[in-house]
């Protein structure tokens, strides 16, 4: 994607949802942290359904270690691999305490030090807690990245590092945002919603898809 258009496929983004947030709900950077790390391989709705109810109860490193391994697991077992993000979530809330005094490092090497967390997972909290700039690739940004041709890659890592080179320094804080809610909500992994989409028009994307004769004749009556 040529760069005026990679501008102004941001530029009508940020036009839809000028400051986007994450979907994940916590109260500071520890419950951020867990919720992020419980996020791998779930839904922001299911994480948050079990998270409601456990931050009300823990919102610090000590108080999860005194709930415990076992009554986390009550917690988060609608959450899928909900034994190994329980023994993850308490070896961090460790290491937490051992290594930082219990405050959630704004340190990309020493977050992924901590079980369950890797770099996307550290991009996130950099992102959102300490306002970095980075952009986590999950399977949506990856999809968008490769399907639109913003940033082609043949794994998240280099649609990260292609994403980073390719987007506008004034948009990259936002970028993360932007991007997956597109893909969760917009450019579906199935069937992508292309004829409400704002960047169609730049989208290298070839099966395009078109209103469906219902959802046609619905807009037609609309005009």
């Amino acid at each position: 994607m040529k760069k005026a258009d990679v501008a102004l496929f941001y530029d009508r983004l940020a036009a839809t949802i000028p400051e986007p947030r994450g979907e994940l709900d916590y109260i500071n950077p520890y419950t951020l942290l867990v919720a992020v790390v419980l996020s791998a391989q779930a839904t922001d709705v299911g994480v948050n359904r079990a998270t409601g109810p456990l931050f009300k109860v823990v919102d610090t490193p000590e108080k999860m270690l005194a709930l415990g391994e076992a009554r986390l697991r009550d917690y988060i077992k609608t959450i899928g691999l909900f034994n190994a993000k329980a023994k993850n979530v308490i070896a961090l809330s460790h290491l937490l305490l051992e290594r930082h005094g219990g405050v959630v490092p704004e340190n990309r090497e020493a977050l992924e030090a901590l079980p369950g967390v890797g770099r996307k997972t550290a991009n996130v909290v950099l992102n959102i807690a300490f306002r970095h700039p980075t952009i986590a690739v999950d399977t949506h940004i990856f999809r968008v990245g490769n399907r639109t041709g913003l940033a082609p890659g043949r794994n998240p890592l280099e649609v990260e590092r292609k994403l980073e080179k390719a987007t506008p320094p004034e948009r990259k804080l936002f970028a993360h945002h932007w991007l997956i809610l597109h893909g969760r909500y917009v450019c579906k992994a199935r069937k992508p919603d292309c004829p409400v989409c704002v960047v169609a028009d730049l989208c290298a994307y070839k099966a395009k898809t078109t209103l469906e004769p219902v959802k046609a004749a619905k807009v037609r009556r609309a005009g």
